[in-house]
């Protein structure tokens, strides 16, 4: 009798702790901002800008990218762009000398020590007061600049973050998962931003106040961590949804799969160099966002399994378990459908969430796995099948970008 009662337990601590972190913690998120909303106090604001491009063997984006970022509705005169390659092996760095007489300075690692390194080198160069960071696949709307800046009149905000749109061309199953996860996640930001600060940004589009930028460690996932760095300076990271970028998303499992358990992995790492702010009496509410968006959620695959386990061992017993756990099994059977239905090259609605569920949480499990095996990323490699064709013009970078963001805002 105590076991099927440990069972009970074990069940219904797992799935109430599921329920908190996909829709408690939404609720109260929201709920803060609206309690006690901290609003940005926005003004003009105009200053020298240097736009920083990471990029390792980006051949085939690089060009459509400086195009688009030269092409951004900014004073020329104040506007710096900077390309940091780590190493590239192709035509990256031939491509970014190509621009050098329409302003573009190419930065090239003497050694390949990864995006973080790169990032802080090209910080030590750069001649502007804001930084803005940006990967060679991603895309931004004209305007982009003009939307972020005025954040930074507030002398509380050390960060600007700005939307990632994710696109889909190819119609794909992970594509899909990946869009609805992604729109979830936005709302999250939103929230988080208003209600205290966020805890990450798109490390497509966001800008620091170069003032406070402080440098990483290489091993550092440093769109994420450079939110906790504002933080420990007194100072926010906010949101900025009207500033928009684009981007493919993958779309394989494979994939996504390895460029999520890396990024996984290093946000352990990160967390677990900064575990004091996971303590709600010193880092307060944005504690208890670390501690819910964060490692809850990259808890959720040992709820899952416990959930499934106890469900079937009560089973026999209970009715209500049985569906539990016939529902359950009916859910990752549908998440093995998706799997077998993108291997096959088909594509079906339907199973593109559950799909996509599984495949997010088993990233969570293998990330945790190797942050425990001490396993550390600093190096990376083009994961993303990119953002534009090579011959992609400015104007039809432009174009499709424009799309995009009137499609974002309806």
């Amino acid at each position: 009798m105590w076991f099927e009662s440990l069972l009970r337990v074990c069940f219904w601590a797992s799935a109430a702790l599921m329920a908190y972190a996909y829709l408690g913690y939404p609720l109260l998120v929201f709920a803060v901002a609206r309690l006690r909303s901290r609003p940005v106090r926005r003004a003009a604001f105009e200053p020298r800008v240097s736009v920083v491009i990471t990029a390792y063997n980006e051949e085939r984006d690089l060009a459509a990218k400086l195009e688009n970022t030269l092409a951004l509705d900014y004073p020329a005169e104040k506007l710096e762009v900077i390309v940091a390659s780590d190493c590239s092996t192709d035509r990256t760095d031939e491509i970014a000398r190509s621009f050098a007489s329409r302003g573009v300075r190419l930065h090239r690692q003497p050694a390949r020590r990864g995006k973080t390194a790169a990032q802080n080198a090209a910080v030590e160069l750069a001649r502007g007061d804001v930084i803005l960071f940006s990967d060679a696949t991603t895309l931004y709307s004209p305007d982009v600049l003009r939307v972020m800046l005025p954040s930074f009149a507030d002398a509380s905000v050390g960060c600007v973050a700005g939307r990632l749109v994710y696109v889909d061309p190819a119609s794909s199953g992970v594509g899909r998962g990946a869009r609805s996860y992604w729109g979830y996640e936005v709302f999250l930001r939103e929230q988080e931003s208003r209600a205290c600060s966020l805890i990450g940004a798109s490390g497509c589009l966001y800008a620091v106040r170069r003032a406070a930028y402080v440098s990483l460690y290489e091993d550092a996932c440093s769109d994420f961590i450079i939110a906790t760095k504002m933080v420990e300076q007194g100072l926010r990271a906010v949101f900025e949804p009207e500033a928009v970028c684009t981007e493919e998303t993958n779309r394989r499992s494979d994939r996504e799969l390895r460029m999520r358990v890396r990024v996984i992995a290093q946000t352990f790492a990160d967390l677990w160099r900064h575990r004091r702010l996971l303590n709600p009496l010193r880092g307060g509410f944005y504690s208890v966002e670390l501690l819910s968006h964060k490692v809850l959620r990259y808890a959720v695959p040992l709820l899952l399994t416990v959930a499934l386990v106890s469900s079937l061992a009560l089973a026999p017993r209970s009715w209500f378990f049985a569906a539990a756990a016939t529902a359950q099994i009916c859910f990752y059977a549908s998440a093995l459908a998706g799997w077998l239905a993108e291997r096959a090259g088909r594509r079906v609605r339907l199973l593109a969430l559950p799909h996509y569920f599984v495949l997010a949480n088993m990233a969570s499990l293998l990330g945790f796995a190797q942050f425990l095996r001490g396993e550390r990323y600093a190096r990376w490699e083009t994961a993303r099948e990119g953002a534009a064709d090579a011959a992609v013009t400015d104007g039809g970078a432009r174009e499709r970008v424009g799309a995009l963001v009137e499609e974002s805002k309806v």
